[in-house]
């Protein structure tokens, strides 16, 4: 089937299952921060163990998503898709029935990890650049990104009423019933595997071309290095805001408060993005971002933290925090075309996912050894300021396949200038 052929129910089917998929599949893992201190006391761990088992899941998300990718661009993305739901399942069961320290690692680390690159931004994006025109698909992957937060945004609140209210342990049987959700979505969202492939760009390539062809590329190669920044900076912040509010005595509601707020001002920040991609210079918006998160973090370690303080950061960080994904696909697609989106940005999502898990193992490791957080907020910091500067110089020329296809007129995919 082509993509034009779709009706209007079919594009909104695709998308609406991408859109739930990744909601419930980030705003799960997104929460996890609300259990370390209760974990910590009924585990008997240490913060420096739950901090390795969060910092597991994003280096395997990371190493696994792509080899995920290359499996999606090759077998569609509904078979990949089920078995990260079915992953994720056991994962969160692996981490309810938890004794230690390394089951922990393997349920919350190993097996969420594998289950995000099955069921994640990148999974969700290949699915949403696949199935909308090119005109629309900047705004589209905005709008799936943005749905996507809304996750973050019921699931934080409601998990941490019931860890309040029932313990831990219910809150986790409240993530199964979520994960239960993703299987109907995953399998929706695998519509887009009826699509045509012909209708790429660089369809003749082999996956190996297109991995050599995009290392070749100085663009994409800073693009890739200065995601490493986002992962550090989101994952640092929801993995151990949590324990920094309660270290300075806040009630935990304005940790799971917090985390929902992310989710809600990610709705209107991904679409912005996504509108923004579509017009303006895709480099310059995504080094910006990197930028301003960086001031936003020295904005509010520098002043004492207050719940009406911490509610206003986690509003401005969340209009920030997702918008990186349809500017990053889009500019994938910009300089390689579409063929092989899932591989090329599952390659520059390791890049994010090992500064992920510094973000969150770091951050452990740091308040383990010298009971504050401040050297952990201000490298994330330097680092970003540092990887917003050269993300906003990136090389952003397609290749010269791509520029000559589309020169060409075959086969043409119009963007915004990167």
């Amino acid at each position: 089937m082509k993509r034009n052929q779709l009706s209007r129910g079919q594009v909104l089917l695709i998308l609406g299952g991408a859109s739930v998929m990744i909601s419930m599949a980030m705003g799960i893992r997104q929460s996890w921060g609300l259990f370390q201190p209760h974990m910590i006391r009924d585990l008997g761990i240490t913060a420096a163990d739950f901090s390795l088992a969060i910092a597991v899941q994003n280096i395997v998300w990371g190493a696994t998503q792509p080899f995920v990718g290359m499996l999606a661009d090759r077998h569609g993305a509904r078979p990949v898709a089920i078995a990260g739901v079915l992953v994720y399942g056991a994962g969160v069961l692996l981490s309810l029935l938890a004794k230690s320290a390394l089951v922990l690692v393997l349920g919350a680390g190993v097996c969420v990890g594998i289950a995000m690159s099955c069921t994640g931004s990148n999974i969700a994006m290949a699915v949403t650049a696949r199935t909308v025109s090119p005109a629309a698909r900047s705004v589209a992957m905005g709008a799936v990104s943005a749905i996507g937060s809304l996750g973050l945004t019921f699931a934080s609140p409601l998990a941490q009423s019931l860890i309040s209210s029932d313990g831990w342990q219910a809150a986790m049987v409240f993530f199964l019933a979520l994960v239960a959700a993703m299987l109907p979505a995953a399998f929706f969202a695998g519509g887009s595997d009826r699509i045509e492939r012909e209708a790429f760009l660089g369809a003749e390539q082999s996956v190996g071309e297109a991995v050599r062809e995009a290392f070749g590329h100085s663009g994409y190669v800073v693009m890739a290095l200065a995601f490493f920044v986002c992962g550090l900076q989101l994952v640092f912040l929801t993995t151990h805001l949590p324990t920094y509010l309660a270290i300075c005595g806040m009630d935990p509601t304005v940790g799971s408060t917090a985390l929902a707020l992310v989710g809600l001002f990610n709705v209107g920040g991904s679409y912005l993005f996504g509108w923004l991609g579509g017009r303006y210079s895709k480099r310059v918006l995504l080094g910006g971002i990197y930028v301003l998160r960086s001031l936003f973090i020295t904005a509010y370690f520098l002043t004492p933290p207050s719940p009406a303080s911490t509610l206003v950061f986690a509003a401005a960080m969340g209009t920030l925090w997702l918008g990186v994904i349809p500017l990053l696909s889009g500019l994938v697609i910009h300089l390689f075309g579409l063929r092989f989106l899932a591989t090329l940005a599952g390659i520059a999502f390791f890049s994010h996912q090992v500064g992920s898990f510094l973000g969150a193992w770091g951050g452990g490791v740091i308040y383990s050894a010298l009971g504050s957080y401040d050297l952990a907020w201000k490298s994330a910091v330097a680092i970003g300021l540092i990887a917003g500067g050269f993300q906003m110089m990136m090389n952003v020329r397609p290749t010269a396949r791509v520029a000559a296809e589309r020169q060409a007129g075959a086969r043409s995919v119009p963007q915004a200038a990167g």
